[in-house]
Order: structure tokens, then sequence, then C-alpha cells
């Protein structure tokens, strides 16, 4: 009878046999890939198994490495201590950082694995070069730090109207403001707007941000006009923790950091005190941030726009306004003009807010002739704004559908005449001359209303060119 396994044959010891090589070289393979240091030792420290990372990390090559100490390394110089003899002694895992004899530093972590009566089988050492470990680090708090940056943004932004308002432009002027906010959108120049209260600046503003490189980046508005003056650094440069009795034990980023890389709208900039004044000058010309009561120094990669309904060349006279502050804004400036200069935008903008405001209490009113033609006749002194404002009240305060405003303040003194049925009828007076020209300009604006505000559908309907009813419009017909 044979001696040999009835199972057990050659061919299988030598199939097994070239299993567990092949095995052997994928694993040494892998180990070689990693970018990390991977040595493998037994349990009094000798190296069994090394890959080409430690083997540059200890000046040896691999092969010279395997069969030797890591006492030996540490004694020859090759590395300043051994996580692994550490790891051994303590029979426990063991982390540092371990510096070669060129002086580069690794980040190197030892485990012990253990048989089932607790003793030691060998040790697993994989280490990594600090610097590296140190861009990670800086790579995720910058994460952090921009992820904050946002919510920072948001939290700011919470109680700030964030419709998107595209701004309306039927009128030359308006078009041409346009077409200039398109051009220098796409540049990181600081813009000046200047207009009176209510012509729409910050309309101006969001769109040159969202026209902008930035456009995925915040865009903060502030009113410098409603910040309290002994609040201003605190809101603008932000704080450390403790930097003050009262202040957020967190600390708090300023309005510089949350508009990092995106657009700081500062409105109503001839507000800010003189002291203020000067901090931000400092911003603009080094873009260099630091909180109260820190001592790091910030780079605020911000872009400006700047807005003012005063005449700020006078606050220069005056010394109520920096004049180096001043051309260091009015880089790009832009004149909104008033409402009752660019007529073509007010019906275009009645219209737009109307269905803004029916579409917000789920309504279907309309304007009447005489409402549309009434807004056309009044100076509106309060612009934009109080366009918008009168429009809201009258859809709320209207027991109708039909939007029937009569209100003196913007009715033309015309004498006024009412018929049987409550409608509103004009007496003209004067020449043939002057009752004609009020008459076409009456039915130019019915036809505007009718239009929605639309110049060029308007004059194709009254058959004339657009530059034509742009004319009779300036000319007031």
């Amino acid at each position: 009878m044979s001696s040999e396994h009835p199972n057990y044959n050659q061919q299988d010891f030598l199939t097994n046999e070239l299993r567990i090589s092949l095995e052997l070289q994928l694993l040494q393979q892998i180990i070689d890939n990693s970018s990390d240091a991977v040595f493998v030792t037994d349990k009094f420290g000798k190296v069994i198994v090394a890959n080409f990372g430690t083997a540059r990390f200890m000046g040896h090559t691999a092969e010279d490495l395997i069969g030797m100490n890591v006492k030996d390394l540490v004694k020859e110089g090759s590395y300043d201590w051994s996580p692994t003899a550490k790891a051994i002694e303590t029979r426990s895992v063991v982390s540092g950082n371990v510096r070669n004899n060129c002086g580069v530093q690794f980040m190197a972590t030892s485990k012990p694995l253990l048989d089932e009566k607790g003793e030691i089988i060998m040790i697993i050492t994989n280490a990594r070069d600090k610097d590296l470990i140190d861009q990670y680090i800086a790579a995720l708090e910058k994460e952090r730090t921009t992820a904050k940056r946002y919510k920072n943004a948001v939290e700011y932004l919470s109680d700030v109207d964030l419709e998107n308002k595209e701004p309306v432009a039927e009128s030359p002027q308006m078009r041409q403001i346009i077409k200039t906010s398109n051009i220098i959108a796409r540049t990181d120049s600081t813009v000046m707007l200047i207009g009176e209260t209510g012509t729409g600046k910050e309309v101006i503003a969001r769109h040159i941000h969202r026209n902008s490189l930035r456009s995925k980046e915040p865009f903060i508005p502030v009113n410098c006009a409603a910040i309290p003056h002994e609040l201003l650094e605190s809101e603008f440069f932000g704080y450390v923790r403790g930097a003050f009795t009262g202040a957020n034990p967190q600390g708090k980023p300023g309005l510089f950091e949350i508009a990092d890389k995106g657009t700081l709208f500062l409105d109503e900039i001839a507000e800010l005190p003189l002291a203020m004044q000067s901090k931000l000058l400092r911003v603009l010309e080094s873009s260099e941030v630091q909180r109260l009561g820190g001592t790091n120094i910030y780079y605020a990669n911000v872009r400006f726009i700047a807005a003012t309904n005063r005449d700020l060349k006078a606050m220069i006279s005056q010394n109520l306004f920096r004049s180096d502050l001043y051309y260091r804004l009015n880089v790009i400036p832009i004149n909104l003009p008033p409402l009752k200069e660019r007529p073509e935008d007010i019906l275009a903008l009645a219209h737009k807010f109307l269905k803004e405001l029916n579409r917000k209490y789920a309504l279907k009113k309309i304007f009447s002739t005489q409402a549309t033609q009434a807004f056309l006749n009044y100076s509106w002194p309060g612009n934009v704004r109080e366009l918008r404002n009168v429009i809201e009240r009258l859809l709320i305060t209207s027991t109708g559908d039909i939007l029937n405003f009569m209100d003196d303040s913007l009715v033309s003194n015309k004498k006024r005449l009412e018929s049987e049925d409550g409608e509103i009828l004009i007496a003209y007076q004067g020449t043939l001359k002057s009752v004609i020209k009020v008459v076409e300009k009456n039915y130019i604006n019915q036809m505007l209303a009718e239009c929605g505000g639309r110049v060029g559908e308007a004059a194709r309907r009254l058959g004339i060119h657009r530059t034509i009813l742009y004319r009779k419009r300036n000319n007031d017909c």
C-alpha cells in the first residue's frame, strides 16, 4: 500500500505552490505600487516585507531591508526612532512623526497583529510623507472655510429679498446702461452707481454680478446707513472670540470675509464716517483684512460696487468724504436717470410689478386706461420704488379686477368731467394745435399701456418707426 495520501499527488502540490507564489507576487506588486511606505516585521522587529516607498525613506533597497531589524536601522541612523519597536513593547497601535537621515518627516503608524492567545504574530507599519499630509489638512481646512463662508453668506442673506430682479430697459438710457453693465461685468473693476433714491441701483449691481465671472459666488448687499457707527468695524471686519464684551463667543466673520470671491455692494456709501472710510480704503488697496482682536491676516478677493444718491464731490469739498476713497471707488461711474426722464420704462415696470403682485396674491387684476395715463403723467419723485409701492397699494385696496386709480396726486391738472356711468372724461381747452398734441400724447400713452410698455410693439401698431416714437415721447409729442 502506498504511504501517500489517496487524494495527494505531485501535480496538486506544484499547482498549489504556483498559486501561492503568484498570489505573493501580486501582493508584492500591490504593496510596491502604494504611495505609502509599507513594511512588515516579525514579533522581534525583523523586516520580512518592504515596498519601494519604505526603501526610499530608509535609504536602502527593498531587498537589503529584508532580514534587518528595526533597532539596527535606528542605531545606524536610518531614522530617529521606531514606531514598530514601540508597538512591540506596548503591544498596541503606535503613531507619530519619524524623521530620516535626510531630514524628511513621515507620519507612521505601526499596528501589532495578535494571535488567539494574544501573542504578537507580526507588526504592520505604514507611513506617508508629512508634507503631503499637511497639504491634505490644508486642503480640508480650505474646504471647511469655504463651506463656512457660504453658510455665513446664507445666514446673512436670510432676511434679504433674493428675488431674481432683471432690470427693465425699454428706454434708450436704460438700454445703454445695460449695454455698459454687460461689458464691465466681465472685469473686476470697481463700479460707482449714482442716482436718486429708488432708481434701481441695487438691481443694476445684481445684474453686473450675475453676468460676471463671480456669478456663482456670494453677492452681499450692505446698506451703510443702516449699520450703527459703533458696529461698523466689527460688521465689516468681524472679530475673534472674546474680542469684546457681548461678542459672539464663537467669534464672527466680517462682510469682507463673507463676500470673498464674490461681490460686495456698498449702498449709501456716503453715509460711512471718515474713520471707516480710511479702513475701507486700506482694504481696497491691499485686500488685507484682520478681525478685531485677531492676529491673522486674511486676503479678501472681493469685487466692490458702491452706490450713492449724494454729490460726493461736494462732500469732499466739505471734508465729509475722502477724495482718495472717492477716486478709488469711482473707477467706472454709471449714472441712473430718474424714472421721470425715462417714461418708456414706466409702463413696462408697472406691468412687471402688477404681474409679480398678481402672482403673489393669486389675483388677476389689470390696469384701466385712466390708471396707465395717470402713471405716465406723474413725475415719480420716489422713482421705481414709489411706482411699485403705489401699484401694490392700488392692487390691495381695489375691490374690482380693473384698477381705476384716480388719486389726485397722480392725475394731471387737466379738467375732469364724470359721465353718468362714472367714466372720467377730459374737457380739452386751448387751440386746435394744442388739443391735437394732447390727443396724440394720450393715444400714444394708451397704445404703450396696451403693449405693456414695449416700445417696438407700440410703434408697429401706431404705424411709425421706433425712433419717431422715442422722439415724440421725449418731446411730449
